[in-house]
């Protein structure tokens, strides 16, 4: 009498042992298509959920980069422009010199104030230009934030709400047409007290987002 394969327990065994062959071939196909050990949620639950939530967490943390990245080059622009004023009044104060010792209404005085104040309009020029994505740390009264991290966190750059490009020390030597009376060294040695505190500031804010970044 022939045996069945319901009866026949070498062939159950052997069909058993197929169908969990097929099933590991079917996963292994699976990884090899997707590229994931855990693609689904049927491969392994717990750790799907925790995969999802991490690629979540990458994507916002992208995000959070792109910003402080956006902040490094703003900052950079305005580090550029101030080293361009400050070599500006460097010139500036060796001219306000010459200026005040030369004699009043001479051509040597006229020669001195129109390289014053050739230098100062470099500085209106710098200060005006030195704008990255529509941002002017120099020429601005509102505050620029960066995201510094996933649950909101901000970072500030710039000096607030104060519009350093119209502060008094600097606008006297590159506001317009500067005489003898607005060519002193004490004038220059404001402005560059000004600039140079900002500049200070503005280094201190780079090197921040630098560390944040290199964090993030």
């Amino acid at each position: 009498m022939a045996n069945s394969i319901n009866t026949n327990y070498g062939a159950a065994i052997a069909l058993q042992n197929l169908n969990a062959t097929n099933a590991q071939l079917d996963r292994t196909q699976n990884r090899v298509n997707t590229g994931l050990k855990v693609a689904t949620a049927k491969d392994n639950g717990a750790i799907y959920a925790i995969a999802t939530t991490q690629r979540a967490n990458m994507g916002a943390m992208d995000a959070v980069k792109n910003s402080l990245q956006r902040g490094q080059s703003i900052v950079d622009v305005a580090l550029a422009a101030g080293d361009t004023v400050t070599a500006a009044l460097e010139e500036m104060k060796a001219l306000a010199v010459n200026i005040q010792s030369s004699v009043a209404g001479s051509d040597a005085e006229a020669a001195y104030l129109k390289d014053f104040n050739a230098l100062g309009g470099e500085i209106d020029k710098a200060l005006k230009g030195a704008s990255f994505d529509g941002v002017n740390l120099w020429n601005t009264t509102t505050a620029t934030n960066l995201t510094t991290s996933v649950s909101g966190g901000t970072y500030q750059i710039g000096f607030g709400a104060v519009d350093k490009a119209a502060a008094a020390p600097i606008t006297a030597v590159s506001g317009g047409a500067v005489d003898r009376a607005g060519a002193t060294t004490t004038i220059v040695d404001a402005a560059i007290k000004e600039v140079t505190t900002n500049l200070a500031t503005l280094g201190t804010q780079s090197k921040s987002v630098g560390r944040q970044l290199t964090f993030i």
